[in-house]
């Protein structure tokens, strides 16, 4: 039950962290591909911290080297992109369907729910094993 809750306030750390990348990447640029430039800047927040805090506070994995290290990335990463499109189906969904930021937002905070805990079980079967 401790690591449900670890992982649950984690993935909204990062869900916040994500959130916050994109709306920082809107602000700084509005060109016509401003609203996927922020989610793939929001996504790569919210990758790196979930990878540490995954690593080092769910999975208390630790790795031998910078080859183990990156292969480890490497697999999280894989294993984040089949849980991606859950997220960003749903924010591009939101965005089509009501074309207004909060609730692109939501259809993302909706997305990233579904997605992490897609993502725990691909992660502990593949990843930190």
């Amino acid at each position: 039950m401790k690591i449900a809750l670890m992982y649950t306030i984690f993935a909204i750390f990062a869900t916040v962290a994500n959130i916050a990348g994109q709306d920082l990447s809107i602000r700084l640029y509005q060109g016509s591909f401003a609203i996927t430039l922020s989610i793939f800047v929001g996504t790569g927040v919210g990758l790196v911290l979930k990878y540490w805090l995954d690593k080092r506070y769910i999975f208390q994995y630790q790795t031998v080297s910078i080859q183990h290290g990156s292969k480890t990335f490497y697999l999280y990463t894989v294993m984040g992109l089949i849980t991606t499109v859950i997220f960003w189906g749903f924010e591009f969904t939101f965005d089509a369907i009501y074309q207004t930021k909060e609730m692109r937002y939501i259809g993302g905070i909706i997305g990233l729910a579904i997605g992490y805990y897609v993502k725990y079980q691909l992660d502990k079967k593949y990843v930190f094993k």
